[in-house]
């Protein structure tokens, strides 16, 4: 086991890392920006280490600052978390360069998996349904022309990152006129790579993913999927596990064509297969993520399993010990993500505690919420027996939950558990303009 890692990131997820490494006996590092200098997840580190200026772009995405710093401290191994560098082959094989393990796929896996067209050809040998679509699109021209063949309205995609940059809906020649420079530039800004395919728009659809674990000998491990349809402007708000529209049946045969398919590829770590899935209840493959999600506290709370610790285990070279069959579906989990509408500093907080709830933050009274960053405050994560009584719970402690200084999203969240969709489980990914309007 690895004696010391270097956490390559910031906020929530760092200290979530953090508090997993402390948990298992392993010393931790924490790396920080100027605008992060007084963050708790340098204070909760065993040992801290500044990478630049608040721009990510000179701090968080500088690679060769990251490994120095793992260098000079004596990590063994890197988690990156998600966003950042987490899904960058080139950092992962720097590490490997540098003698440093990187908790993930490893480079030659990412760099066979980043290409969103391509690994839609890897799943369908693996045996997934996938969305027709087109490979890499070479210009406008083609985008238009393609889109009539697979028929409007089409998605407009990126081909690396995500978060929902990058992608828009279109209907017809003059909204792609429109969107494909618009896409494109949104993409290059955010991945430094502009390109751009189509996919065949799915209506009234659900997001559904499937978390996975693999080890390095052959064993493969799927949970109960997550919807993740709610969600504004391809950002996801809430999501639950396992969702409310899929039948125990259809569960079992996802997380076995799941765990069957990242065998084939010969995956490796934590990733994350995502679907749509139709009105006509069919599973459509749209990619892979194979990094930590944002949500992966909805699998652990519902399965009892820590699926942090397990990246590292795994990245250390040790098997898994639990199958699928182990894997806990029963009950309900949700998560709501708290995000911020403003910046500023938290002059007051009251963070609601009791059985089977957490809230991922990295908030304390007196810290800053910069402009520099993502938005996302927490995560408040809820787990009962039933989802009715999964959804009061979430409500009570969105009420009880208190942040002051800053305004956030809390309004919003309580407003989508009392809609009707929400409640009844036939919310999709549209719900949110629905609602909104």
């Amino acid at each position: 086991m690895f004696s010391k890692i270097l956490i390559a990131n910031r906020g929530e997820i760092a200290i979530r890392i953090i508090r997993a490494l402390s948990e298992m006996g392993i010393k931790s590092v924490a790396v920080y920006s100027n605008a992060d200098k007084n963050s708790l997840h340098r204070y909760l580190a065993d040992e801290s280490i500044c990478i630049g200026s608040e721009d990510a772009s000179d701090s968080y995405l500088r690679a060769d600052r990251i490994i120095s710093a793992a260098l000079l401290t004596g990590a063994k191994a890197i988690h990156p978390g998600y966003g950042f560098l987490s899904e960058n082959e080139d950092f992962a094989s720097l590490c490997e360069e540098n003698g440093i393990a990187f908790i993930g796929p490893g480079s030659a896996l990412m760099r066979k998996l980043s290409d969103k067209t391509r690994m839609k050809e890897i799943a369908k040998d693996a045996g997934l349904d996938t969305i027709p679509g087109t490979s890499i699109l070479s210009s406008l021209e083609e985008a238009k022309e393609r889109a009539k063949e697979i028929g409007y309205p089409v998605m407009l995609k990126a081909r690396s990152g995500g978060g929902g940059r990058g992608i828009r809906l279109v209907e017809d020649d003059d909204q792609m006129e429109k969107a494909y420079p618009i896409a494109r530039n949104e993409a290059e800004q955010s991945f430094s790579d502009g390109a751009l395919y189509l996919e065949k728009y799915i209506a009234s659809a659900s997001h559904i993913e499937v978390q996975i674990l693999a080890d390095e000998f052959g064993n493969a491990v799927s949970f109960a999927e997550r919807d993740c349809s709610m969600q504004r402007n391809h950002q996801k708000l809430i999501e639950e596990s396992p969702s409310a529209k899929v039948s125990e049946e259809e569960r079992a045969l996802l997380m076995e064509k799941t765990r069957k398919a990242a065998i084939k590829m010969g995956y490796r770590n934590a990733g994350t297969m995502e679907f749509l899935f139709s009105s006509d209840r069919k599973f459509y493959f749209m990619e892979m993520n194979v990094r930590l999600q944002v949500e992966h506290p909805v699998s652990e709370i519902l399965s009892s399993i820590d699926i942090v610790k397990w990246q590292i285990r795994i990245a250390a070279g040790i098997p898994l010990s639990f199958t699928t069959k182990d894997v806990r579906t029963k009950g309900a989990a949700i998560e709501c993500r708290i995000n911020a509408l403003s910046t500023g500093e938290i002059e007051e907080l009251h963070i609601p505690g009791g059985p089977f709830v957490r809230f991922d933050t990295y908030i304390e009274k007196g810290a800053l919420v910069s402009p520099y960053y993502d938005s996302l405050l927490g995560k408040l994560i809820v787990y009962a027996q039933t989802r009715d009584e999964a959804i009061r719970k979430m409500r009570a402690y969105l009420c009880e939950l208190q942040i002051v200084g800053v305004k956030t999203n809390i309004e919003q969240q309580l407003m989508i558990l009392k809609n009707p969709d929400f409640i009844s489980g036939t919310y999709d990914t549209m719900s949110m303009e629905r609602i909104n309007d």
